[in-house]
């Protein structure tokens, strides 16, 4: 199912990967017209360096 329209597709493209400490994370996809509006998650080591992920700006 797409995570924009809501709608079942035949043609699913991954646009984030969503990663969980206590068991196996999830994928989320989006369908082929969806996917490039998706925006892209923020990555994990930029929040460190930036200090956002601690509260230590």
């Amino acid at each position: 199912m797409c995570v924009r329209c809501e709608r079942l597709t035949t043609d699913p493209v991954v646009v984030s990967e969503v990663h969980a400490g206590s068991g196996p994370g999830f994928n989320v996809y989006a369908c082929s017209q969806c996917a490039p509006h998706v925006p892209k998650p923020p990555d994990a080591l930029d929040l460190l360096e930036g200090g956002l992920l601690y509260g230590t700006e």
